[in-house]
């Protein structure tokens, strides 16, 4: 039986990303609490553009509006971003609730 993450998700990168700008402070699985910047987020995880130190595998307990504490992992990484995965499904409800409150600008949102 294997242990870690499965990260094999080369179909969910088509998902829509929404375009944010979000400080948030990520509990590291190793290293503790890590401050990180969130650029876009989408139904399946998010991107964040600081992510030097992170590799691939890691894991981070984040926290969003809405949805509250999710874990998510570390899926690619290339220069200084960062691409995560969401461990658990995110209700499109809840998950559009949450666009709404970290992107109020209603121009930046995509269409629905």
């Amino acid at each position: 039986m294997s242990v870690g993450a499965q990260l094999s998700v080369t179909d969910l990168r088509r998902a829509a990303r929404h375009p944010v700008d979000v400080p948030v402070i990520a509990e590291h699985s190793a290293r503790g609490d890590i401050k990180l910047h969130v650029s876009n987020i989408s139904a399946h995880g998010f991107m964040v553009d600081d992510g030097m130190s992170l590799e691939r595998g890691d894991r981070v307990i984040i926290r969003f509006p809405v949805i509250g504490r999710i874990e998510a992992y570390v899926i690619w990484t290339r220069d200084n971003r960062a691409g995560f995965q969401f461990e658990r499904i995110i209700r499109l409800d809840d998950f559009m609730l949450m666009i709404d409150t970290l992107q109020p600008n209603p121009r930046l949102r995509k269409t629905r």
